[in-house]
């Protein structure tokens, strides 16, 4: 008998020990997206963006690399507010 019939794809995750690492990645992923297609719908370049961040456009290039976990919640506040959005977290 398959040890894994009823199961979902979290369940295998956490076996692994995997579970926590592949969400952040997920997560991140998201974030970039939505803050590049806002970006585009905006038309707002990197510098333009990085400039109204007050931050550098190194720092703005981290924060939309989907490998890059080091996004601080500073840096994606300032972020949502350049985009007209607010950054909401919560824990589950």
């Amino acid at each position: 008998m398959n040890p894994h019939i009823g199961s979902n794809f979290d369940d295998f995750l956490e076996e692994e020990g995997i579970l926590a690492e592949v969400e952040r990645v997920a997560w991140k992923r998201v974030i970039a997206f939505q803050i590049s297609q806002l970006m585009e719908e905006q038309k707002l370049t990197k510098t333009d963006m990085a400039n109204q961040m007050k931050t550098s456009r190194a720092a703005l290039d981290r924060l939309l690399d989907p490998q890059n976990g080091s996004a601080t919640l500073n840096t994606l506040e300032q972020a949502a507010t350049v985009l007209g959005k607010r950054l909401r977290i919560e824990l589950i």
